[in-house]
């Protein structure tokens, strides 16, 4: 039968610290200094006041993500999507697609994913050799201003 008095303890009694007791005195903690202390927690880069080595050491080089322009990758199957027979693919037209959401300088690339069946004219960055085939194969052009 079930009693109150008979239940199992499903949590275990917390320790606690620096109050003597079975562990001692210092219960674990050692004797003086900040690690004994309550509140005495350091963060990992402290160095016990030294100056600290992500100071130390000098700041220097280049990094150029702030320049980098972001690289738009596009399928054959989203331009059949979203262009009409005949049309041409600028950017500014690929922007109002949704096909490059920002509004930061990026460059096209075109990838073989998919069919495409339409006569496009595409000024791309990039292309991919059987993209570029591909899109010759269904009558359009392909004009590459970085490389292939």
């Amino acid at each position: 039968m079930f009693q109150l008095n008979k239940l199992t303890k499903t949590v275990a009694k917390k320790k606690r610290i620096g109050r003597g007791g079975s562990r001692g005195g210092t219960s674990g903690r050692g004797h003086k200094g900040q690690g004994s202390r309550s509140g005495g927690n350091v963060s990992f880069a402290f160095e016990g006041g030294q100056m600290p080595i992500s100071r130390r050491l000098p700041k220097r080089g280049f990094n150029n993500t702030r320049f980098q322009k972001k690289r738009v990758v596009i399928s054959l199957t989203q331009l059949s999507a979203m262009f009409d027979d005949g049309a041409e693919v600028t950017k500014e037209a690929i922007m109002k697609n949704g096909l490059a959401p920002h509004k930061r300088p990026f460059v096209v690339k075109i990838l073989a994913n998919g069919e495409l069946e339409k006569k496009l004219t595409v000024p791309a960055d990039f292309c991919s050799k059987k993209a570029l085939e591909m899109i010759k194969k269904a009558g359009g052009e392909i004009k590459l201003t970085e490389g292939v």
